[in-house]
């Protein structure tokens, strides 16, 4: 009976000791968690789409470095993205766990760039409770490793002029062009992030560099090539209205949207509707891919990297050309020169209007995601079902974003222009993270 006891004791000492040591097991759900937790907190401070890429871009590279810094399965984007130096520290593989290092690299970098950082920390330190507690060595190991990596990426990340434009000046209207932008109803915001071409790209040249060919020349004369543009936003409208909201038409513009600016008056009253960004809307995309694909978790974070490095530019590249044209939105001319009562279908967004943002980033976006999952890659979009829109199918990631382009203009806010030279824009750019770029 003692002799049973005591080999008792021993089995239960040796399956601890098995249990101490035991991997720390994390899928590539941990990581679409991660995403949809950030996501959520990027909604909460209401971040505008150039900074929500930004948010995007740092933690996913951080997490991807710590896979592929040193013997990985990917190349490290040392030396490849612009200014990002190796780090030259040698990963003990015996003793850190890359995909847990991975998971908490994303998680400081990311605290470090929304304003609810609370929200952050709080998810993090529940995650470093349970962790510690399956194998605190292992923990311990992949955390030192994991913040070695985003010290890195800090240092890189704060010198890409983000902090210099929070100091510049603010966008100054010219209303005595007829031609430039003017703030729009109902906020009547100032312009927002009008020095964004100065953020140091990721792969681009420069801002410039996929300039796009200007906008028709400002002209009010009805047989003019800009008064034809104006006036097919307006008709296109009305059309619109008249087939009522079950329309296809609106069921595209409001699925989307994503814009996090939408202000709603209620009586004396004004509070923003917050949604998510377009940018959001792709990291979404790329999640709902992964998943069909079962992509394990290496090539879940190499998606999103590259998927959230074309988004980056993307935006950089689209608002240099933003305030370079400096073009007055439809709604202001119809307003004022048309129809005084007309109103788009959805709310006018606070920056000027060539080339159309949501074009741009959804041809490099879904560039980006075709070079990883295919050319004939169907999917069900429910990125927006938390929003109340129900699913929408598409047969290709290019296929999404010309219906995303388009849903410029059925929502009132871009002329033809801007969207079908943006998104050649956007494709551009996604060409050239695809080429420019080895993963």
């Amino acid at each position: 009976m003692r002799l049973s006891i005591s080999f008792l004791l021993i089995v239960l000492l040796f399956s601890s000791c098995n249990q101490e040591k035991q991997n720390i097991d994390i899928k590539p759900s941990d990581y679409h968690a991660l995403i949809d937790r950030v996501t959520g907190i990027m909604v909460h401070d209401i971040f505008s789409p150039p900074v929500a890429s930004r948010v995007y871009v740092y933690p996913n590279i951080a997490a991807y470095q710590v896979l592929n810094e040193t013997n990985g399965k990917n190349k490290s984007l040392a030396n490849q993205l612009n200014g990002l130096q190796p780090l030259n520290k040698e990963t003990p593989d015996s003793l850190v766990n890359k995909k847990l290092s991975a998971i908490i690299a994303y998680l400081d970098v990311a605290k470090d760039l929304v304003f609810s950082k609370e929200m952050i920390t709080s998810y993090r330190d529940s995650l470093y409770n349970i962790w510690s507690q399956q194998n605190p060595e292992q923990f311990e190991n992949s955390k030192n490793y994991a913040l070695a990596v985003s010290e890195h990426i800090h240092n890189w990340m704060n010198q890409d002029k983000y902090k210099e434009t929070r100091t510049m000046p603010e966008f100054t209207v010219h209303s005595e062009d007829p031609s430039r932008w003017q703030p729009t109803p109902p906020a009547y915001m100032k312009g927002i992030e009008p020095n964004w071409m100065k953020i140091r790209t990721f792969v681009l040249d420069s801002a410039s560099q996929f300039k796009p060919i200007p906008p028709p020349p400002f002209s009010l004369e009805k047989g003019s090539a800009f008064y034809k543009e104006l006036i097919d936003v307006y008709n296109i409208g009305n059309e619109i209205v008249k087939k009522g909201d079950e329309s296809e038409e609106v069921k595209i513009a409001q699925f989307w949207d994503c814009n996090p600016y939408v202000a709603v008056n209620k009586g004396h009253f004004m509070f923003a509707s917050k949604k998510i960004t377009p940018g959001a809307h792709w990291m979404g995309i790329c999640k709902i891919a992964n998943i069909k694909a079962k992509a394990d978790f290496d090539k879940t974070v190499h998606a999103y990297t590259k998927t959230s490095i074309a988004l980056a530019d993307a935006f950089i590249s689209c608002w240099d050309e933003k305030y370079r044209s400096n073009l007055i939105r439809p709604e202001t001319l119809i307003n004022k020169y048309i129809d005084e009562d007309w109103t788009p279908l959805l709310q006018t967004p606070p920056f000027p209007e060539y080339t159309s943002g949501h074009s741009v980033v959804s041809g490099a976006a879904a560039e980006a995601l075709t070079s990883i999952f295919g050319d004939n890659f169907a999917f069900d979009d429910t990125t927006e079902i938390p929003y109340g829109l129900p699913v929408r199918s598409y047969k290709s990631f290019r296929e999404a974003a010309r219906e995303a382009a388009i849903s410029r203009v059925y929502g009132g806010i871009h002329y033809n222009a801007a969207v079908y030279e943006g998104i050649d824009q956007g494709i551009s750019v996604g060409k050239l993270v695809n080429t420019k770029i080895s993963f």
